[in-house]
């Protein structure tokens, strides 16, 4: 059966792409993690039960192949990290490695996948040492023109993605958008507004090359769709997704980083087909863009790093001394 899983960041097509341009980490320049004992790994990952053996409930609706793997996605990541932390840390448990991630992420109000992920990536720390990352350098958050966020939440990670969609579809003049976030290889919807549960559900994780917000990634450009329903860049089920959610015409902004890479995208629906946008419009789009994008680093760079040397310093009982937390 077709699942209908031809999601934006193909893992053939763009994700290569994305590696060739943002390097295999996207941050610091650090090394992949090595591998982990089978040992380890297999008490994240016990044996499975066969399914004739699970116990189920009568009333309980079975959940669809998109729901299923929405679900695998979203666990990856942080059962990777368990994995690391239990055989970098001599853990006891997969929960002692989760309460490290969890630690982290609430101290930065940060995701806790995004804490995941770059435990995964990012080769670790010297144990016996008190910080991960001992002479990297700490600038203040970029300005953010025009996005109107208040200066207690600047260093918000979900306060500057929200204003950066309200931003976008103000100038565009729509109430349907959203927010997505390159990682691990995918975009990941992190933020969206007047879009159904169906969209959200279909386009949850991006992973493959029929979509315009992936032609908007591969490009590092904006890509206005005029009219969804007779579009080349569509295939047939990302055509459909969109469709039902009432969205006629869309319009995809990369968020570029210092360095030129493709950290996100916003994108805008609309209830119409489009003629375009005017020069001013698009002059504005792409200043929102690259102040997003701007801050985006500055976050990975700084406030993501924090929470690193944070969850580092719990781990070995150090008194590795990291800034406030961010609001």
């Amino acid at each position: 059966m077709r699942l209908g899983w031809r999601w934006c960041l193909g893992h053939r097509h763009v994700a290569r792409g994305f590696a060739a341009r943002c390097g295999p980490l996207c941050l610091c320049g650090a090394r992949r993690c090595p591998s982990v004992s089978d040992q380890t790994r297999a008490r994240i990952h016990p044996p499975s039960v066969p399914p004739a053996q699970q116990e189920a409930s009568p009333d309980a609706a079975a959940p669809s192949p998109l729901e299923l793997r929405n679900r695998q996605l979203a666990r990856a990541s942080v059962d990777s990290a368990q994995v690391i932390l239990m055989d970098r840390y001599r853990l006891r448990s997969p929960e002692d490695a989760f309460t490290l991630l969890r630690s982290a992420s609430q101290h930065f109000n940060i995701k806790l996948h995004t804490v995941a992920e770059l435990v995964a990536r990012i080769a670790g720390p010297d144990i016996q040492d008190g910080l991960w990352f001992p002479r990297r350098p700490r600038t203040a958050a970029p300005a953010l023109p025009g996005l109107g966020v208040a200066r207690d939440g600047q260093q918000s990670h979900s306060a500057v993605l929200k204003a950066g969609l309200h931003r976008v579809l103000h100038i565009t003049d729509t109430g349907m958008g959203n927010v997505q976030l390159v990682g691990n290889g995918m975009l990941r919807l992190e933020k969206h507004t007047g879009l159904n549960r169906e969209f959200t559900d279909f386009f949850a994780f991006v992973h493959d090359a029929g979509t315009a917000c992936a032609q908007a990634a591969r490009q590092r450009q904006q890509v206005t769709v005029k009219n969804v329903e007779s579009a080349d860049v569509f295939d047939e089920d990302s055509r459909h997704a969109i469709l039902q959610a009432g969205s006629r015409a869309a319009h995809s902004l990369p968020l570029i980083g210092r360095a030129g890479q493709v950290l996100g995208i916003i994108s805008s629906h609309h209830e119409k087909t489009l003629r375009g946008f005017s020069q001013t419009q698009l002059t504005a789009l792409a200043a929102t863009g690259a102040a997003v994008g701007r801050w985006l680093h500055w976050h990975r760079q700084t406030v993501v790093l924090d929470a690193l040397e944070h969850l580092h310093a719990q781990a070995t009982g150090t008194n590795g001394k990291g800034p406030d937390r961010p609001q």
